[in-house]
């Protein structure tokens, strides 16, 4: 499959980040890997726990140079990841389906990025604060400003951790199928992409919304924030929390 054109660094900033499998399919620009960041909405924390391995989801936020993660303070995740144990966070966009001619080409059309480091705990109490409201913006841009803010005791019971992006990369699958100029391309077979991408429903008021109180228009466009990236826009998406 085709990847879209962006300029690549042409060292990986550490072999432990450095891709492998099909590396012209990856990128070390930073630009490309906080586009991602930005856009993605969930990212898998990995790390290993009494000696067994553990992947958990997680809402995620960058802020400038470091990737933000957060949960309670009680979490068996951020307890054991703030005792400098060894993590990797992962993020995937999915941006289609690749159908070849043969099964072996089949595919997906992709956006990931990989970040692998020690996270930092954030025990400054307004470091703490602009990440949680950088959680909100990566969420719902403006969110911060119209709901309540966290008290005292809410921040207590919240840990927050964050990881350099010092080591990250990014690997980016778009196009269609590999096969069009092989002995394939001869079958009668239907080839090419089906692009695919996240859709907000309709939006379901609490039922205990006092009457009166009317559906935010940035939630009821909540659409336009899923769809401000496109395949081609890997420098774009950046949150209304989120530094340069």
């Amino acid at each position: 499959m085709s990847s879209p054109r962006t300029r690549r660094r042409t060292a990986a900033p550490s072999e432990r980040v450095r891709v492998r499998r099909v590396h012209e399919k990856a990128s070390y620009e930073r630009d490309a890997v906080k586009a991602i960041l930005d856009e993605a909405l969930v990212a898998h924390v990995g790390f290993v726990h009494d000696g067994a391995p553990l992947v958990i989801p997680t809402l995620h936020a960058r802020l400038g140079e470091e990737l933000y993660i957060h949960g309670s303070s009680a979490s068996r995740t951020l307890r054991t990841l703030a005792g400098t144990v060894p993590v990797c966070i992962t993020v995937t966009l999915l941006d289609g389906m690749v159908f070849a001619r043969s099964m072996f080409e089949m595919s997906v059309n992709y956006r990931s990025v990989v970040v692998v480091g020690e996270a930092r705990p954030v025990t400054d109490p307004e470091e703490k604060l602009r990440a949680l409201e950088a959680f909100s913006e990566q969420v719902l841009p403006g969110r911060w400003a119209d709901a309540r803010q966290p008290t005292r005791k809410e921040l207590k019971a919240t840990a927050v951790l964050a990881l350099s992006l010092d080591e990250a990369s990014a690997k980016i699958s778009a196009g269609g199928p590999d096969d069009g100029e092989s002995e394939d391309a001869a079958l009668d077979v239907w080839a090419g992409h089906l692009p695919i991408r996240l859709v907000a429903g309709e939006p379901v008021p609490c039922p205990h919304l006092r009457p009166g109180i009317a559906l935010p228009e940035d939630i009821a466009d909540y659409q336009r924030r899923l769809g401000r990236n496109g395949q081609s826009e890997l420098t774009a998406g950046r949150s209304a929390g989120s530094e340069p």
